[in-house]
């Protein structure tokens, strides 16, 4: 299966807990596809290894975080005012916002082989 927007780096910790983590920025225009490219990652897992999610420390077989950012950024026009003798700052804009998700999916090495099988991360 093969992901638009999630693009996964692995890691692995000495106990062979492995850790796969994601991050998209996009345009409003493109939320909806990212949050399907979520919810179709995580049906999967829950598909795959059902009621074994929870903390793999903790005997769970995997867990993620999930976590979102919208940010507004503003264009400013700085002038100095010869008369005034001070900075004057004029807001333009505002511009299109920009959607951030992160996504964190740890697991054991089960769980991380069929993870890089289904997602063609190999």
């Amino acid at each position: 299966m093969t992901l638009d927007y999630l693009d996964f780096d692995y890691s692995e910790d000495t106990e062979g807990i492995g850790v796969f983590d994601a991050m998209a920025t996009t345009g409003p225009q493109h939320v909806a596809a990212v949050h399907a490219e979520i919810a179709q990652v995580l049906e999967w897992a829950n598909a795959a290894f059902p009621g074994r999610r929870g903390p793999v420390g903790e005997g769970g077989d995997w867990d993620y975080d999930l976590q979102g950012m919208q940010e507004i950024t503003v264009p400013e026009t700085i002038e100095f005012d010869e008369d005034t003798l001070r900075v004057c700052v004029h807001a333009g804009p505002p511009a299109t916002p920009r959607h951030t998700v992160t996504m964190s999916i740890s697991g054991t090495p089960e769980f991380c082989v069929a993870f890089t099988a289904q997602f063609d991360l190999a």
